[in-house]
């Protein structure tokens, strides 16, 4: 059984782990402990410390101030030490505060000057004859660092001071911080580009300010507010705190318009509460909010403890950062397929509410992080952000913890989990069926650039996901009128109530009773009242008098008229990851055929133009998922939906298509086109090719690396198949592309055209279309290789570049007499 420790062993250990905590905090901008476990531990000391003085030495973290300048920049010493605050955590606590002012000073009721307390870094500007000459950081409150040339870089600190009256000698105190919007955008640009994130805005600030290259500091956004005043010369300020502040706001100093002047204790508890509230609204982080005496003879009069003014204390919030164990890892599915790790952690209370789950953002954050389940970890929530988990505690990991590796499989739908190189996200391939999705697929699959079903929108399709009327896109040519007039009113209604009473209007006098009875018991209260409703059956007769049915009858038309669509668009429609208009209109002119497309395998797109590996190997990771293909099947099955321009493949598709270049657009390593066709004049089938030895690869004149590259390749799973349907796909498409003679070329083959303005005979949609139909590439940019731009009414910027260039502009009626003419 583990022996209590004496009360100086307490002691000895908890100032070891204060004084590594505020190492790492002040020194290294690491917040290796949460600030209320913190608090916590120097707490414990302080008590320890009262009841037994002789242990109390003078080295004891209860004396000292913030911690050692790091050595990285020049020492600043304070003309007047930059002290800390003591801390009050409860009501009795700040009643305590007022009460030892009032029995000290006997004034009667006490005037205090309130503020928030940001979580930033302590720092002080000096101003000599007005102009900023020195900032420094607290340090241990006697030494700071000099960081004059980061401070410059903040745009809300003057340079020079506006009015007059101010001081021979004037050294302003205040916290400079990381706005929220500032640290989100930061994090978000480095999680995109596989850079380290800050852990939270205060080590933000702390590390922004500490670059020894002032162009670093001025990239993050930092901001400042002034909260005092240090040393004066040769001039006065007010004999108020707020006073003081109110003159340092007209010299230029941007002040707290959240700072309060109260009276009593009854006052402090009241600002405390209200800015409680607001913390989360608040564009800065705030730990707490800061007392202080507003009278400065009384702040003279009550002085100072060994690190603290008597006159001022700070009140703190409940922590923003808690520290927790890991107890699994998942992966949580986004609306668009992206997989996101989420922590699912031991309860713990941060910021006043009880997290239990908390964000790892991507794979490569748990990487940066090494966050394995077990992990103590220390969790941030701040304002309405989704609590993350920002930092691992190291020396409390336990022995056997392993890395985390993102899962190859999606744990809703059972399809792949991909990535595509230099990406940061991985996601979901289950496009068309995985649940997680459904909505988002659904309504991109219904926009007007895809299939274009009018009045289907969001709302909608959120409901009927949710009533599990839609389950994927092939249920939307299933859908009835009956169905939509009663999702319209079921939308319509207020309440299950009121619902109940439209029902009732429209129900035969027999019959559908148990309609009535079930919507009747459905609970108010229930946010899935609606969904309930929608799954009841629906065998009444509509009054379509007092039912508004043009929304329902515009709908089922819309959704009848996308049956019939061209293949650009249903590839479009089908949310290929990387696939646009652009990409789908090239895949729909070179290939012709969904049956040819969807069995491709990826490098056989790379025959596109325009076409890169990541694209191809989207496409085929896409068409590779089983429920995908379903979801395809069940859009053509009974002609739900017919593509009317399928054709044959390009006679294009046959220029150097062979298996020489299958082997190349497989990106093996050190494959060129010239070696494959040595190795494939030596082996000339794919399953030689597979069948063969290193020692045959060197023969085919292959050198040793590609060669072992090539082996090394074809061992690995997948690739020996996907050349053997590679080389299959190759025989297809040469079969059914036309010879070059076939196909004649389009009248504006090879050339660029630009649409600009308005047209009024077609829309621009129609124009385009009409115009790579000719052989034309539509682009959105004028060029010195643009062949003419199209300017309708109102033509902007566009019909300018083009004159100043020498361009060609036709007008529309040019392009309509054109249009005829090459019918």
């Amino acid at each position: 059984m583990p022996m209590t420790p004496s009360p100086a062993e307490r002691v000895d250990d908890l100032r070891r782990q204060i004084a590594q905590a505020n190492r790492a905090y002040h020194e290294l901008d690491e917040a290796q402990i949460p600030d209320v476990e913190y608090d916590r531990l120097v707490r414990e000391l302080e008590a320890l410390e009262r009841e037994h003085p002789e242990l109390v030495t003078a080295d004891s973290p209860t004396t000292q101030v913030g911690g050692r300048p790091s050595g990285r920049f020049a020492e600043v010493r304070h003309a007047l030490p930059m002290l800390s605050l003591s801390n009050a955590f409860s009501d009795e606590e700040v009643a305590d505060f007022v009460r030892r002012i009032d029995e000290r000073l006997k004034r009667g009721t006490l005037r205090f000057s309130a503020e928030p307390k940001l979580d930033g870094l302590a720092i002080s500007l000096r101003y000599e004859g007005g102009r900023f000459v020195l900032g420094a950081t607290r340090g241990d409150g006697s030494t700071g660092e000099d960081v004059t040339a980061n401070l410059r870089e903040v745009n809300d600190i003057p340079k020079q001071l506006l009015g007059s009256g101010w001081p021979d000698v004037l050294e302003v105190r205040g916290e400079v911080y990381m706005a929220r919007a500032d640290f989100e955008a930061f994090n978000a640009k480095a999680r995109l580009h596989g850079g380290k994130v800050l852990a939270n805005p205060r080590n933000g600030a702390a590390g922004s300010l500490r670059q020894l290259d002032p162009k670093i500091s001025a990239q993050r956004r930092l901001s400042f507010f002034a909260y005092g005043t240090g040393d004066v010369q040769g001039g006065e300020l007010p004999d108020t705190h707020s006073g003081t502040l109110a003159q340092l706001r007209a010299w230029g100093f941007p002040v707290s318009s959240l700072s309060q002047v109260v009276e009593g204790s009854d006052g402090l508890l009241a600002y405390y509460r209200s800015i409680g509230g607001q913390r989360d609204d608040l564009a800065f982080d705030i730990d707490g909010v800061v007392y202080k005496l507003d009278d400065r003879a009384g702040q003279q009069a009550m002085g100072f403890v060994a690190r603290a003014p008597r006159w001022a204390i700070a009140h703190k919030f409940p922590a923003q950062e808690q520290s927790t164990t890991v107890e699994a890892i998942e992966i949580q599915i986004g609306r668009t397929g992206a997989a996101t790790p989420v922590a699912r952690l031991a309860p713990v209370a941060v910021a006043g509410v009880i997290v239990s789950n908390a964000t790892l953002h991507n794979a490569d954050q748990i990487a940066r992080l090494d966050v394995r389940v077990g992990d103590s970890v220390i969790v941030r929530r701040a304002g309405d952000v989704i609590p993350e988990v920002v930092s691992v505690i190291a020396d409390r990991r336990p022995a056997g913890t392993t890395p985390w590796q993102m899962p190859a499989h999606c744990p809703v739908c059972g399809s792949e989990i991909l990535r595509e190189e230099g990406e940061a996200v991985w996601r979901c391939s289950g496009g068309l069926t995985c649940p997680a999705q459904r909505k988002e697929a659904i309504a991109h699959f219904a926009s007007r650039r895809a299939m274009d079903i009018d009045g289907l929108g969001d709302k909608y399709i959120e409901t009927l996901v949710d009533a599990g009327i839609v389950r994927g896109v092939a249920d939307l040519y299933r859908l009835t009128r009956d169905q939509l007039l009663h999702l319209k009113l079921v939308l319509d209604a207020e309440g299950p109530s009121e619902l109940a009473a439209a029902l009732k209007l429209h129900l035969p006098a027999e019959g559908s009773g148990a309609v009535l009875n079930a919507v009747l018991r459905l609970d108010g209260h229930d946010a899935g009242w609606r969904a309930q409703a929608l799954s009841q059956p629906t065998a009444f007769e509509w009054n379509t008098k007092k039912i508004a049915t043009k929304w329902a009858d515009n709908l089922i038309a819309a959704i009848d008229a996308s049956r019939t669509t061209t293949l650009e668009r249903l590839l479009f429609a089908l949310g290929i990851e990387h696939v646009g208009e652009s990409t789908a209109k090239a895949l729909a002119v070179w290939f012709g055929d969904l049956e040819l497309i969807r069995y491709l395998p990826w490098p056989l797109f790379k025959r596109v133009p325009d076409i890169g590996g990541e694209v191809a190997r989207s496409l085929g990771h896409f068409f590779e998922q089983a429920g995908n293909q379903q979801a395809i099947d069940q859009l053509l099955q009974a002609g739900q939906v017919r593509i009317r321009d399928a054709h044959a493949p390009s006679a294009k598709l046959r220029e150097g298509l062979d298996l020489a270049q299958v082997l190349v657009e497989a990106e093996i390593p050190g494959i060129t086109r010239l070696r494959a066709e040595k190795l494939v004049a030596a082996l000339t089938t794919a399953q030689a090719v597979l069948d063969a030895e290193h020692g045959q690869f060197v023969n085919a004149g292959l050198p040793e690396d590609t060669a072992r590259g090539l082996a090394a390749w074809l061992d690995t799973d997948g690739h020996g198949p996907l050349l053997l349907l590679a080389e299959q796909k190759l025989h297809e498409l040469l079969a059914k592309a036309p010879q070059q003679a076939e196909q004649a070329a389009g009248v504006l083959e090879g050339q660029t055209v630009v649409l600009t303005g308005t047209l009024s005979a077609l829309t621009r949609d129609a124009a385009k279309e009409r115009l790579e139909a000719l052989g034309a590439k539509v682009a959105g940019s004028v060029s010195k290789k643009t062949s003419f731009v199209v300017a309708g009414t109102e033509a902007g910027s566009k019909l300018e570049k083009a004159q100043s260039l020498g361009v060609a502009v036709w007008d529309e009626d040019q392009l309509l007499a054109f249009l005829a003419e090459h019918e």
